[in-house]
């Protein structure tokens, strides 16, 4: 990306402009629905998820990756974000503000007392203090709503 130095944050906002420019200087904004920036994300989903179909477990930092399989990685992750980035833009859904409400909601859903001790299990093994009765407290902290 232009005007961005190494180990310098980009914003989602940044993005989000970018994205808009992109698409209108190529007339594409007729082509972006959510429903067809949703399946265009879901499809990018799948390409990364290819990356690491085969390879079992694999540990942080990717030690035994060759660079080029890293460079693939950062481009099918780019992907997934740039159109998530631009689904939430054409949503008019703040996607940073959104976000961050998201992690305060999931610390009160899975508070640090009950969540800590090494165990995985789902959050049905731990008091719910809350009154929500539907299925969606079953759900771990990346597949919550």
């Amino acid at each position: 990306m232009t005007g961005v130095s190494e180990g310098e944050g980009v914003s989602l906002e940044e993005l989000k402009k970018k994205m808009a420019d992109f698409a209108r200087e190529r007339d594409w904004d007729q082509f972006h629905s959510p429903r067809n920036l949703l399946l265009a994300l879901v499809g990018e989903v799948g390409e990364l998820s290819e990356i690491f179909q085969w390879k079992g477990e694999v540990p942080k930092g990717l030690p035994d990756w060759k660079e080029e399989e890293k460079v693939h990685l950062g481009e099918e992750l780019s992907d997934v974000l740039l159109y998530l980035v631009r689904l939430s833009d054409i949503c008019g859904v703040d996607l940073g503000k959104a976000a961050l409400r998201k992690v305060k909601l999931n610390a009160i859903k899975y508070p640090v007392n009950l969540s800590q001790g090494g165990s995985s299990e789902k959050q049905t093994h731990f008091t719910n203090t809350n009154t929500n009765t539907d299925d969606s407290s079953n759900k771990s902290f990346s597949e919550s709503d």
